[in-house]
């Protein structure tokens, strides 16, 4: 038996009353007239009711109750009164199940001129909600750190062993360029202070004592923060809006133990590995200037020996230490906080970032000022 194709005729029965009668075999591959034909012309007619019939339908699957739903929405919107009758058994209990719930629709945003992004109260109560977050964070990753001791906590080793190898061999590509660049800036910069006293080999200490204590560490700890902090906040924001945090916790699994943790700690792990590797590198790209200023690589290196000291060393790993810990916590933050969306997820990225360089800067200055008075 061959399928008759898909129509509808809308017949007017009294002065503000219609009937859309429906026939032929309603199915996937078909191809009824369109609806906008539909739309208009109910639109021209202001009925006050519309009476959907089905008594000369053929065969149908889910492309009638597409159809029925887009009558349904049309009238809604044109105030008119949307009905059915003698369709096949079923049809109405799936329109009343797709009509119960009313769609959601987000409330449209106020603009707001950007003097009112400085109203100080907003300021004050955005940074109590951005404390109040931070801190509840923090909380939960020293429980989960209390119970990873403890032996009790869901951390898998094999996750932390490949965090590990994103963290550290993938980045020494960019770690090394910007070692080596760093460590001639250095040297260029004291050299030309240097050489108007005739004190030239002093570079050396220069470039030692900067790259150990400040430099090696903080442009290491910058590079991770746009690269590893951001990787796991788009990793997190990208779990979050496929709804498999929420699978996690559903299991009875703290996503904090299990996703978290072996984050922080691959980088705490590596980044004084990456600290130590970016000193070596600034130290010889120092010797790069300082030959071209005409000091031997022998001197070069005796003159670097007395600047060194387990001090200085013991200085940029401490550093290394916290900003391991706050990169991990900024970006894992950020994505665990995510939205659900791909726009959020990028916000989820960029907040990481910046999060982490103030986060960066601002322990930098305070270790700094801190060993200043211990005399460190």
């Amino acid at each position: 038996m061959s399928s008759q194709p898909p129509e509808y005729t809308l017949q007017q029965e009294e002065q503000d009353t219609a009937a859309l009668v429906l026939s032929g075999d309603w199915e996937q591959g078909q191809h009824p007239a369109g609806f906008s034909g539909l739309r208009s012309e109910l639109a021209s007619r202001h009925l006050t009711h519309l009476t959907a019939d089905g008594s000369s339908l053929g065969h149908w699957d889910s492309m009638l109750m597409s159809f029925l739903l887009q009558c349904h929405d049309c009238c809604k919107a044109q105030g008119t009164v949307f009905e059915t009758r003698n369709m096949p058994s079923g049809i109405e209990q799936l329109l009343a199940v797709a009509t119960a719930v009313e769609p959601r629709t987000e409330p449209a945003k106020a603009r707001t001129s950007w003097l009112s992004q400085l109203n100080p109260q907003r300021l004050l109560r955005e940074a109590w909600e951005h404390l109040q977050e931070s801190l509840a964070f923090t909380g939960e990753v020293t429980v989960a750190m209390t119970r990873l001791v403890r032996g009790k906590a869901n951390t898998r080793f094999v996750d932390f062993m490949n965090f590990c190898y994103q963290a550290g061999p993938h980045a020494f590509g960019i770690i090394s360029l910007t070692s080596v660049l760093v460590g001639m800036i250095l040297a260029y910069l004291g050299a030309v202070q240097l050489k108007q006293f005739g004190a030239e080999i002093y570079v050396a200490n220069l470039v030692v004592i900067g790259m150990l204590r400040e430099m090696g560490v903080l442009m290491t700890a910058v590079v991770m923060a746009g690269r590893t902090g951001a990787a796991y906040a788009a990793q997190l924001g990208t779990m979050q809006t496929n709804e498999e945090i929420d699978a996690i916790t559903t299991m009875g699994i703290s996503p904090v133990e299990f996703l978290v943790l072996p984050r922080m700690l691959a980088l705490i792990v590596i980044m004084p590995l990456l600290t130590l590797y970016a000193d070596l590198l600034g130290i010889i790209g120092g010797g790069i200037v300082a030959g071209g200023m005409g000091i031997a690589p022998v001197q070069y290196i005796i003159q670097g020996e007395t600047a060194l000291s387990f001090s200085h060393i013991a200085v940029g790993l401490l550093k290394a230490l916290v900003f391991a810990v706050l990169i991990a916590v900024a970006g894992c933050r950020a994505g665990i906080n995510s939205g659900r969306s791909s726009a959020a997820v990028g916000q989820a990225a960029t907040n990481a970032v910046v999060t982490a360089i103030v986060y960066l800067i601002v322990a930098d200055a305070a270790i700094n000022i801190i060993f200043q008075h211990l005399h460190i």
